[in-house]
C-alpha cells in the first residue's frame, strides 16, 4: 500500500471521498496492517495511534474505523476539495516524523515513547 518516498514520508496512492465523520479514517484492518507493517519495528507506535498522513499541503491524523471500505480515506467533508471522490498520492510520515506530528498537536507520549 505505501512504499519508501523519501527520509520522511512513505508514498501510497488510496481513493479519497468526502464523509460525514470528524475524523479521516481508512479501514480498521488496513490500519493496524500499516501501522504494525511501517512502524512495528521502531517500537514507537501503538497500533491503535493515528497514523499521520499528509494530504495536499495538511498533515491529518488518521484513525481506523470498520465502516470504511479497503483502500479508502474517509475524511470530514470540511475538506474542500472538488476533486473528490477521487484517487489521490497520500503521504504517510515515518515513525519519527509521526511522532513529531502527533506531539505537536497535542498527543501525549509514555514514558517508553509510545502514544498514549
Amino acid at each position: 500500500m505505501f512504499e519508501t518516498f523519501s527520509t520522511s514520508y512513505y508514498l501510497g496512492r488510496l481513493y479519497v471521498e468526502p464523509s460525514d465523520r470528524d475524523v479521516p479514517a481508512i479501514r480498521q484492518a488496513d490500519h493496524e496492517q500499516v501501522n504494525e507493517r511501517l512502524y512495528g519495528d521502531e517500537g514507537v507506535f501503538r497500533v491503535d495511534a493515528p497514523l499521520v498522513m499528509k494530504l495536499d499541503t495538511g498533515h491529518i491524523p488518521v484513525l481506523g474505523d470498520e465502516d470504511v471500505a479497503s483502500g479508502t480515506l474517509a475524511v470530514p467533508d470540511s475538506v474542500d476539495d472538488r476533486d473528490l471522490p477521487g484517487e489521490r498520492d497520500v503521504l504517510l510520515a515515518k515513525s519519527e516524523r509521526a511522532a513529531e506530528l502527533l506531539k505537536y498537536s497535542g498527543y501525549r507520549f509514555g514514558d517508553d515513547g509510545a502514544v498514549a
